[in-house]
């Protein structure tokens, strides 16, 4: 039976400015609230999905209407590649692109945080995938105590107005906090470390992240708690399992273009008894 929006409620907050706090705490990573129970069926279904999704995006960028944004945070390990490739695998490239988000250059430093940002939002009939967000600028230096905490909460008001923008303007925002356990984190970490295969994927600076691991996961838990609003929430997804993390935002995301019920565009009517010889 498909997962029904009341069977996800506790992995969305839209309370933001309401009084009410996010707590991640209570979300257990290893948590499947989108399984069958069965990892086969699971991974046929994201493969559905991801045909649909195809089809949905077609339509998305016939229209060109509207535009959807899917952010994807987590920290590392948490399996934002592995989402993107498993996801968006079946859509094209005209209008799907992924963008991964560095530390910004010293041109983008030159600017307001949410600059560079603003340029790379989707535009008509487009999808865009952020690797990281402009979340980072309300993680990182917040963890390594580089801005106040007026400053953040500051940046918390301008990414709600900056959203709020951006949805009323005709984008659909999708926002995935991609939650895995500390214990399953060591686990892929040392997995890069053990297979020379993988160790472009490390850095050494990996670790020194992880020994701020309670300090990540409280700033995660009050940037979700201050800019989870009615009109961009978040979904926490659970991201132990890579099966059941492709499900879940496979998931929203499709659904989240169905509800757009778009239509082909009107035929041209030259279109009509047309034979092409």
């Amino acid at each position: 039976m498909p997962v029904s929006d009341n069977d996800l409620d506790a992995y969305r907050f839209d309370a933001a400015g309401k009084g009410k706090a996010f707590n991640l705490k209570r979300i257990d990573p290893a948590d499947k609230p989108c399984s069958s129970g069965d990892k086969d069926t699971d991974k046929a279904t994201v493969i559905a999905l991801a045909l649909e999704l195809d089809e949905l995006q077609n339509l998305l960028y016939a229209n060109r209407k509207q535009r959807l944004l899917v952010v994807l945070q987590g920290l590392d390990t948490s399996g934002k590649d592995g989402t993107v490739r498993g996801v968006f695998s079946a859509t094209t490239p005209l209008g799907v692109h992924a963008i991964g988000w560095k530390a910004p250059s010293e041109d983008e430093l030159a600017h307001d945080y949410l600059w560079r940002i603003h340029q790379s939002v989707p535009a008509a009939g487009e999808i865009i995938v952020f690797n990281r967000s402009h979340y980072e600028d309300v993680l990182v230096p917040v963890v390594n105590g580089w801005i106040t905490p007026e400053q953040t909460q500051q940046r918390y008001a301008h990414i709600n107005d900056f959203e709020r923008m951006l949805v009323e303007t005709g984008t659909v925002v999708l926002k995935f906090m991609l939650h895995i356990s500390k214990d399953e984190q060591r686990t892929r970490l040392q997995e890069r470390v053990d297979d020379p295969a993988k160790h472009w994927k490390f850095s050494l600076g990996d670790l020194e992240v992880r020994k701020q691991w309670d300090v990540y996961q409280k700033a995660y838990a009050d940037a979700i708690s201050a800019t989870g609003t009615a009109w961009a929430p978040w979904t926490v997804v659970p991201a132990d399992s890579k099966t059941h993390r492709n499900l879940m935002v496979a998931t929203l995301v499709t659904r989240a273009l169905r509800e757009l019920k778009m239509q082909p565009p009107a035929a041209d009517p030259a279109l009509v008894n047309l034979k092409v010889a």
